[in-house]
């Protein structure tokens, strides 16, 4: 019997154009682009220097903080971005645009503009910082401050593909339950949740992705405790780039085994609802 990958193949053949030829060979290029500059520091980096980092608590502590500190932001800001998404996808409203607008904003200007302006919104002198003070901690400096960092330049991720999710409910099924007497919570919870929620997950995902990937953000409002990112960037700058692939590396191998488990996991749970 043949296998599935020389009927894919087969097929591919048969279907021969040259179209398909020269997107083909730009895909190519596009994937050689992208691979060939991680695939070189890899190979760059001795297996001897990478096993030392990794054995260093400066590193492992770096590490461990930019996951928690990455999955505690998607997951407190999963509980405002949610009820928002659904908002967007289900009802028009006056300046619903200039809503759009603004929770794009945070992709679009520099991450270093976006810190500059989280530090003086968290800073001591402003009322949230006075808050804070008052109840005896502060966001500048601290895995709170790296939270909000992150979730700010990460959560339009999440809005974006939990909106597209509940957009692509049928509202007929909730009108239906609407009229059988069920109440708008419990529509949600029971109907638009559940079909919206392999979105939501790739949602989730995808901010999670990014915030452990923040940096400019995250330096100008806590350079310290450092996350890896800060990390990197403080080991080239002190001592070059010799130090700096390393933790490069092990990082990028972090952040690719708990992107496949979080994936993995996702699609668990797909499965079994």
């Amino acid at each position: 019997m043949p296998s599935k990958l020389s009927n894919n193949i087969k097929g591919y053949s048969q279907n021969f154009s040259w179209f398909r030829l020269v997107a083909t060979l730009l895909g190519g290029l596009l994937l050689l682009f992208i691979i060939s500059p991680i695939l070189g520091m890899v190979l760059a980096t001795p297996l001897k220097s990478i096993v030392s980092t990794a054995a260093e608590s400066e590193v492992k502590e770096s590490i461990w903080l930019t996951i928690w500190v990455a999955m505690a932001a998607t997951l407190v800001f999963a509980l405002l971005s949610i009820p928002l998404a659904y908002l967007l996808a289900r009802y028009n409203f006056p300046l619903k645009r200039l809503v759009l607008g603004i929770i794009d904003l945070p992709v679009v200007i520099p991450h270093s503009a976006a810190g500059i302006a989280l530090l003086g919104f968290m800073a001591r002198d402003s009322f949230l910082g006075k808050t804070s003070s008052s109840l005896g901690f502060s966001f500048v400096g601290t895995p709170a401050g790296i939270a909000l960092a992150m979730a700010f330049v990460s959560v339009p991720f999440l809005i974006n593909y939990a909106r597209e999710g509940f957009a692509s409910v049928p509202e007929r099924l909730e009108k239906a339950a609407l009229n059988l007497g069920a109440s708008p919570a419990r529509v949600f919870f029971t109907i638009s949740l559940p079909l919206a929620w392999k979105s939501i997950v790739s949602g989730l995902i995808m901010m999670f992705a990014r915030g452990m990937s923040e940096f400019g953000a995250v330096i100008i409002v806590a350079y310290n405790p450092m996350i890896t990112p800060v990390l990197i960037f403080e080991r080239f700058g002190s001592f070059g780039l010799k130090y700096a692939r390393p933790v490069s590396v092990i990082f990028i191998a972090v952040c690719l085994v708990v992107f496949i488990l979080v994936r993995l996991i996702a699609r668990k749970e797909n499965k079994d609802a």
